[in-house]
């Protein structure tokens, strides 16, 4: 079974029963390549030092139905809270900061099987 999982949903993840989580991250729109540039270089080795497994990132090789061909990034965590200690972490804020808005994106968590 897959359960989507909003992230403002989420009032105490500590009462999240889930293994692994597998978090999708997709790219509406980028402004500002520059800034989206500056923040991959220390986006994905804050994530990694956080306990990020990246299983895919990249633009589609192909879409079907509705789909779009954007940036998108598989990620997956051990668990929902270490998914959260990941994006608050202090490394993975800094990254934030250098992006600086030059992207507007989803982030997506799903239970794991």
């Amino acid at each position: 079974m897959i359960r989507l999982v909003y992230h403002f949903d989420i009032i105490n993840i500590k009462e999240l029963d889930v293994s692994k989580v597998i978090q999708v991250v997709v790219y509406k729109s980028v402004s500002d390549p520059e800034k989206l540039a500056a923040y991959a270089v220390l986006a994905r080795p804050a994530m990694e030092k956080a306990g990020a497994k990246f299983i895919a990132r990249g633009v589609p090789f192909a879409v079907k139905e509705d789909g779009e061909a954007v940036r998108t990034i598989v990620i997956e965590w051990e668990s929902m809270e270490a998914a959260e200690n990941g994006y608050n972490s202090p490394d993975y804020q800094n990254a934030l900061k250098a992006l600086d808005n030059g992207a507007k994106r989803a982030f997506m968590y799903l239970e794991a099987d």
